[in-house]
């Protein structure tokens, strides 16, 4: 098969990097040839995370319009102008078959400038409410990628392809869970709680671990807890015996692969994964963040007992009832793992690959 040259373009957030390093992936091992350019907004994680995974970037000097008063809003413009210049130097010099994009401004950027040069253009949107970036770059891509169905809501009927979410092959594979907690230090005879609140952490879920901490260990469980890069100087000291804690997790294979239990945010990608995973799990979707999508996540999987679920506001009051429910209701347990593994799409990253060979 011939070999495609790819620009693929999101971040800003896990949910954005993720889905992008799974097709690239995807593309790499189906036709080993292929050249992949990544392009991103300088300064935020994918600047590290991309290279990590063995891809090169090109930065863009773009930021996001701010919804409060700030002064980063009278540069916005300017950052915006700068933006597709760059842009535009980098899909000239690079040369793509076709360009691809994940959400955030720096997609934006790359393929509003792809879409000028006349170069086929895909979208992936993860969420079942698409962000302003994608929402404006709907009307002129040839193909819209999506993971719930509904979607033409928001973008033209004939464009949308129902894929999934991409995931990580990593995650698919799987390792044993004994050499998973040797990997972090864990009993391996003991019971594993992870937490995970999101790429960049959860405050309110930190919070409430951090107190919860003596409530949990009575269930004669370890605990690992991966708070984010921006909390962890405030609760890393609290780390001890049996309480795991991280700023972040690069290797999620053996997260999840640890956990026994699961609680975590409810972000389009996060709850891709934890489909594949089929580990029990509790949701506390983050209120912060447009229309409340994690929330309309968060009640799609409980609705099919696939999940437990409090929201963020509630959790003083249910935590002790819901979570006791969680790690002691052995036969919800198993109608959990046996529900999310009915909902996974292991297969998003080959059908968007597809799709893209489709479009060529």
């Amino acid at each position: 098969m011939k070999p495609i040259r790819l620009i693929v373009s999101g971040g800003g957030t896990g949910g954005h990097i993720y889905p992008a390093l799974a097709i690239a992936s995807e593309l790499k091992n189906r036709i080993p040839s292929s050249e992949v350019l990544f392009v991103g907004a300088l300064g935020k994680m994918e600047m590290e995370k991309v290279p990590k995974a063995g891809y090169p970037i090109k930065g863009l000097w773009i930021s996001g319009f701010q919804r409060s008063l700030s002064f980063q809003n009278i540069l916005f413009p300017l950052k915006l102008l700068v933006s597709i210049l760059q842009a535009c130097s980098i899909v000239k010099k690079f040369k793509p078959t076709i360009v691809v994009g994940t959400g955030g401004f720096a997609s934006g950027a790359v393929l509003k400038v792809a879409q000028w040069m006349g170069l086929p253009t895909l979208i992936q949107e993860q969420n079942s409410i698409p962000g302003i970036t994608n929402r404006l770059l709907g009307k002129k891509v040839d193909s819209i990628c999506v993971a719930y169905e509904g979607m033409e809501r928001f973008f033209p009927k004939n464009k949308i392809k129902l894929t999934g979410n991409p995931i990580r092959s990593m995650i698919i594979e799987g390792k044993a869970a004994g050499s998973a907690k040797d990997f972090f230090g864990l009993d391996k005879n003991k019971k594993t709680l992870a937490i995970i609140g999101g790429s960049l952490g959860a405050r309110r879920i930190n919070e409430m671990i951090a107190d919860k901490l003596s409530f949990i260990q009575q269930f004669d469980l370890q605990i690992l807890w991966q708070c984010g890069a921006l909390y962890y100087e405030q609760y890393k000291n609290i780390e001890q015996q049996g309480v795991v804690i991280r700023s972040f997790i690069d290797d999620m294979n053996q997260f999840y692969n640890a956990a026994d239990f699961i609680i975590s945010r409810a972000g389009a990608g996060s709850i891709s994964e934890l489909s594949s995973v089929g580990k029990p799990l509790l949701l506390i979707p983050s209120p912060n963040v447009t229309a409340n999508h994690q929330f309309h996540n968060a009640i799609a999987l409980a609705q099919k007992g696939a999940a437990l679920l409090i929201e963020e506001r509630n959790l003083s009051q249910q935590f002790d009832s819901i979570f006791s429910t969680l790690v002691t209701d052995t036969q919800l347990q198993k109608q959990m793992s046996t529900a999310l593994k009915a909902i996974a799409k292991t297969d998003a990253s080959a059908t968007i690959v597809n799709e893209m060979i489709s479009l060529l």
